[in-house]
């Protein structure tokens, strides 16, 4: 549901490089308790930089938690995750927030959503991507997406069979070295489907423009973005 995992064979080049990590000041980074560097109140998270903005969600959203880390010696991140559930503690809209940059000794690296359509929110330009998918795929240890479900399983919620999410990215500088993502999803039967019924071939998969339309729209409509 989240992003493309690749698995491969762990070679010996790949072995020592763990081990450098293990010993380097990474792990000792990683090791500590890194804290958010965001507030929040009220459901407003507050950016006071990179990028300096705020981000209302909505008012019966529950703000399960927040967490910062360095991710595989790379990227800082921090995330903030709200849901909104049913009676059964079954997510129903999820809404992930994260702040991310890559760390200096990383020159090299940049992010690059160039294949994705921009559109903005409150003046904000984000590159946006829409998709669907199962909830309960492997995912890659020490990844984002594994530190959200730990958030979301740590509540006590649980996630649906299957949900549909619009990605909204957006780049403060001409540098490509920062990002603010933002994913907001929804459980597929809200639109009385399950996923396997959105692939190629499936029962619904010619609705899927529409409902995708639909579903961007919904997330500008909850997500509100102010400079």
């Amino acid at each position: 549901m989240y992003r493309l995992r690749i698995s491969v064979k762990i070679t010996d080049v790949e072995m020592a490089w763990r081990a450098y990590f293990v010993t380097s000041p990474f792990a000792i980074l990683n090791a500590q308790k890194l804290k958010p560097e965001r507030s929040v109140k009220a459901n407003v998270i507050d950016s006071t930089s990179s990028p300096r903005l705020q981000i209302r969600l909505p008012n019966e959203a529950d703000y399960v938690g927040s967490d910062r880390w360095l991710m595989y010696g790379a990227a800082d991140c921090e995330v903030h995750v709200f849901v909104e559930a049913d009676n059964h503690k079954v997510v129903q809209r999820l809404y992930w927030i994260q702040f991310e940059g890559y760390v200096p000794s990383r020159p090299e690296l940049k992010y690059d959503y160039s294949s994705n359509p921009v559109q903005k929110f409150g003046g904000v330009e984000f590159y946006v991507r829409s998709r669907f998918g199962p909830t309960n795929d492997a995912v890659k240890p020490g990844s984002d997406a594994e530190h959200v479900r730990l958030l979301i399983g740590g509540s006590s919620y649980t996630m649906p069979g299957g949900m549909m999410n619009v990605r909204l990215v957006h780049l403060p500088d001409e540098q490509r070295r920062r990002e603010l993502m933002i994913i907001y999803a929804e459980n597929t039967k809200s639109e009385g489907v399950e996923w396997e019924d959105l692939m190629p071939g499936g029962k619904a998969a010619d609705r899927w423009p529409d409902i995708q339309r639909a579903l961007i729209e919904r997330a500008a409509k909850k997500i509100v973005v102010t400079q």
